[in-house]
């Protein structure tokens, strides 16, 4: 009897449907009252900034449009045109003269009164002949020394504001000379500006406002919040810094800020509205609403999209399982084929290795063997002419170093087997000096062909290592005659052959020769800079060869400025490096 696999009941769509619209509406909630308060703060704090820094610009005009008349009186009493005419009572130019000044500092008018209190001289010439005497400015000015301010009330309900000072005549005072000061420009503004702004004094009466019916009334009846003038009594006491507060005017609800002028204790009132702040808020609200209304269009528009690609994936996997089997059944056919085709082509590859590294061979045995047969075709011919000459001691020298190059012959043959393998001979302890003389003696006779100058830097003492002398001085030829090789066409060819012994024995030979591009190339075999026929490009690929193998290495630069510089690093015979090497 089959067993029958279980069964779990199928989750309930509406239900997953409901807790997702459910979530999804408290989400939508806390984003909203997030979004409402975040940006509520955010707004009020920008109307506070805006009204503070309004405040204070108004309040910054107000005091240097009232600095700056406030020196036109003393600068007048100094006029000796104005003391001039109230003593001889010739008024013909003054008031000109009280005109040019009332444009100069754009002052509401300026004009002069005499002891008696009479006008005689105004830049408004319809003040010309009245009566002053009671007025506060004038009776004020000659109780003092100093110019003396004066705001008057007016019978239009607002403020006329006065500086005066009286004029001296030596000990006697002759005169009084007032400047009115025009502040409606900035009422004027604020009108223009639809602001709510109101200049108040330090009894907190509004002496100036863009509210005409405000004018001579106390800001505390204006203002229905209770708890403003409180606010206010602890800004006069505190007399530092503006405070900016909610209050309610006519039955609206503004941003208040208050800013001093720096003028006898009088400040700036300046009310902001909030309506501006709950539209903006309501605004960005129904930007976001808006948002999430595409956001959840998009989502239910793109689940349909999904389930319909979902279902029409789930019909062609069918077909696509199947094609993959007829793929599969092909690919495997191909991959026998490519393995066959791959064991052919290592065995030919096999076979090419060999007859490569055949040829290498043949072309290192070549090369290395250039030099001792140069060398015995010149001992050679010398030994023929000796004995032409009948110096036959001579002559056994000559074939004595021919002897010595067929031995070293011999010698290379046998070490190029490295080049494949490495050698099982073992190693002894060399002086570079002597490797140094020996390869001297071999390079003469190339060295007798070409005028070459040399110079050995040689020290006193033995600098010794652990290798074969023979392939030491199969690098130090190769060195040499690749120095040679780059001095053929200079006019004064030098080589300079340099020993030191430090931390590892150097052997530099530096040549002034032309240098070359690429030094990162010169130890790849085969690799040459010279032309066709002239060299195989192994020397140097054999020698850095060498040199590793006994531990060192050959490096190549270009001196400065002209040449070229072969270095030949290799352990000291006393050194752990050398030890462990010759172990």
């Amino acid at each position: 009897m089959e067993a029958k696999s279980p069964t779990f009941p199928a989750p309930r769509p509406s239900r997953n449907m409901s807790l997702l619209l459910l979530a999804s509406f408290v989400v939508l909630s806390l984003l909203l009252w997030g979004s409402y308060g975040f940006f509520t703060q955010r707004f009020t704090e920008g109307l506070r900034s805006q009204a503070q820094t309004r405040a204070s610009l108004y309040a910054g005009n107000i005091k240097s449009t009232l600095q700056k008349h406030s020196v036109v009186p003393f600068l007048l009493t100094q006029d000796s045109a104005l003391a001039t005419a109230l003593s001889s009572f010739d008024y013909s130019s003054t008031s000109q003269r009280l005109i040019e000044v009332a444009e100069e500092v754009g002052a509401a008018s300026v004009f002069l009164l005499n002891i008696s209190g009479s006008v005689v001289a105004s830049s408004d010439r319809r003040q010309i002949g009245k009566y002053l005497r009671s007025e506060p400015y004038f009776i004020d000015a000659l109780r003092n020394s100093n110019t003396v301010f004066t705001a008057s009330p007016s019978d239009q309900n607002d403020y006329r504001f006065f500086f005066s000072q009286k004029i001296r005549s030596g000990a006697k005072s002759i005169g009084v000379v007032v400047v009115e000061v025009d502040l409606r420009a900035q009422e004027s503004l604020w009108k223009k500006l639809d602001l709510l702004v109101a200049l108040v004094n330090s009894q907190g009466e509004v002496q100036l406002s863009s509210v005409a019916k405000w004018r001579r009334q106390s800001i505390d009846t204006l203002i229905d919040n209770p708890g403003h003038s409180a606010s206010r009594r602890v800004l006069d006491a505190l007399q530092q810094t503006p405070y900016i507060d909610f209050i309610f005017l006519d039955g609206q609800r503004l941003f208040a800020s208050e800013y001093p002028v720096g003028f006898r204790g009088w400040r700036i009132n300046f009310f902001a509205s909030t309506r501006n702040v709950s539209a903006r808020v309501n605004a960005i609200l129904a930007l976001e609403i808006m948002a999430m209304a595409i956001f959840a269009a998009l989502s239910f528009f793109y689940l349909s999209r999904r389930r319909a690609h979902e279902s029409r994936r789930l019909a062609l996997e069918g077909d696509e399982l199947r094609a993959l089997n007829t793929r599969l059944s092909a690919e495997m056919e191909q991959r026998q084929r490519a393995e066959r085709n791959l064991q052919s082509a290592e065995q030919n590859l096999e076979q090419a290795s060999k007859l490569a590294a055949l040829g290498q061979m043949s072309a290192a045995v070549s090369h290395e063997l250039n030099q001792p047969l140069a060398a015995m075709r010149t001992y050679l011919a010398g030994a023929k002419l000796l004995v032409s000459r009948n110096r036959l001691e001579e002559a056994k020298t000559s074939f004595q170093r021919i002897d010595d190059l067929i031995a070293r012959m011999g010698v290379i043959t046998k070490q190029l087997k490295s080049y494949a393998r490495k050698s099982d001979e073992s190693t002894k302890e060399i002086d570079l000096r002597d490797c140094v003389n020996a390869a001297m003696a071999m390079m003469a006779p190339q060295l007798g062909k070409q005028t070459v100058r040399i110079v050995q830097n040689m020290p006193e003492e033995k600098v010794c290592t652990f290798g074969d002398s023979v392939r030491v001085e199969q690098i130090i030829v190769n060195l040499l005659r690749n120095a040679m090789d780059a001095l053929k066409d200079i006019p004064e060819p030098r080589i300079e052959i340099r020993l030191v012994a430090e931390e590892v024995a150097r052997l530099s030979v530096q040549d002034n020769g032309p240098g070359f591009d690429s030094p990162e190339a010169l130890f790849e075999p085969f690799y040459t800079t010279k032309p066709a026929g002239e060299g195989v490009g192994l020397g140097l690929a054999i020698s850095a060869g060498i040199a590793t193998e006994m531990g060192g290495r050959l490096i190549a630069r270009n001196a400065t400025p002209l040449g070229a510089v072969f270095t030949l690093e290799l352990p000291l015979a006393h050194s752990e490096k050398n030890k462990e090497a010759a172990e």
